[in-house]
């Protein structure tokens, strides 16, 4: 798995494929605006251009932008629902701008009305937006939910009827959050449970389907249905929790981006947490991945101020 993390924007959208390289990811997700906002300030061509130079100068293997959190899709009245799906295709042509792989979206909650009427919405919206955007190349990653209230997608047949509506399949996908597999009630800390999750995951959804990761370990019990992100192997997941998805082949060209908790606007958790993951990696033999150990890198102590809240409940 191509390892990675959510990485701040506030010191320009230039700095922050370097800020990911410094501090080890091979992978970044941002958010191309504040993610408590409707709609952002144009970017401009330079700092695109930038983005994407500085993705290229370091190496970086995949590249993704999160979606604001204020979108619902599957809303039932109509001004939140046309406002939304504005939302999203803004998010689709400045996402194509920077020239990012995916673009990773909470689907929506039904807000009452039932899971077969908000999901019709959701296709509905993003069939809309991707009629609008035809050139774009971004693909559209459906984000699993916690369960929590009417959120929608927190099952993998939701996902799969989702996908299933979309007119272009070839533009959309899934972003798996752990966090958020767990606490919806999906055990995968030993062997034996994560076979016979990913045997699941393939016939209600399917492998190929996966397109990015969120690696967050979870504060919450298995099936709290609660969204509450913690660092690495210090939730209720463990390291056992990722074992299997780190070495799970099928995963081996996936990005998988940490949006766990940081502190005093530097990146030292990501350090250590990337550091984590890679010392879980191991070879054909069963060894420990040649270098997977390593003392971690000097973490950056720029701010983060935009993508402060990725770590919390994204």
């Amino acid at each position: 798995m191509w390892l990675g993390a959510h990485i701040g924007i506030s010191d320009g959208l230039a700095e922050a494929p370097r800020q990911g390289r410094t501090i080890g990811c091979d992978a970044i997700q941002i958010f191309s605006k504040s993610p408590q906002m409707w709609a952002g300030p144009p970017i401009a061509d330079e700092a695109a251009a930038g983005f994407r130079a500085a993705v290229r100068e370091v190496g970086l293997k995949a590249t993704a932008v999160h979606h604001g959190y204020l979108i619902n899709l599957a809303s039932p009245k109509k001004a939140g629902l046309a406002r939304s799906r504005k939302a999203l295709l803004d998010e689709i042509e400045r996402a194509t701008k920077v020239g990012v792989d995916g673009l990773i979206l909470h689907p929506g909650a039904h807000m009452g009305e039932g899971p077969a009427a908000g999901l019709a919405r959701i296709i509905e919206s993003l069939n809309w937006a991707l009629a609008k955007s035809p050139d774009s190349t971004v693909r559209l990653l459906l984000e699993n939910a916690a369960g929590q209230g009417t959120a929608l997608c927190a099952t993998f047949p939701e996902l799969r009827t989702v996908l299933d509506g979309v007119a272009v399949p070839s533009r959309v996908g899934v972003a798996l959050d752990t966090c958020h597999l767990f606490a919806a009630g999906n055990e995968f800390r030993t062997p034996e449970t994560y076979g016979a999750f990913v045997d699941r995951l393939d016939s209600e959804l399917g492998v190929r389907e996966v397109r990015a990761f969120h690696l967050n370990d979870a504060k919450a019990d298995l099936g709290s249905h609660l969204d509450r992100h913690e660092n690495i192997g210090k939730g209720k997941l463990g390291v056992d929790g990722f074992r299997g998805l780190l070495n799970d082949a099928r995963w081996a060209s996936t990005p998988g981006y940490l949006e766990t908790p940081l502190a005093d606007d530097d990146y030292a958790a990501y350090v250590t947490d990337l550091a984590t993951l890679r010392g879980l990696l191991t070879t054909s033999t069963g060894a420990p991945e040649a270098g997977a150990v390593a003392a971690p890198r000097e973490s950056t102590s720029r701010s983060r101020r935009v993508g402060a809240a990725a770590g919390k409940s994204a």
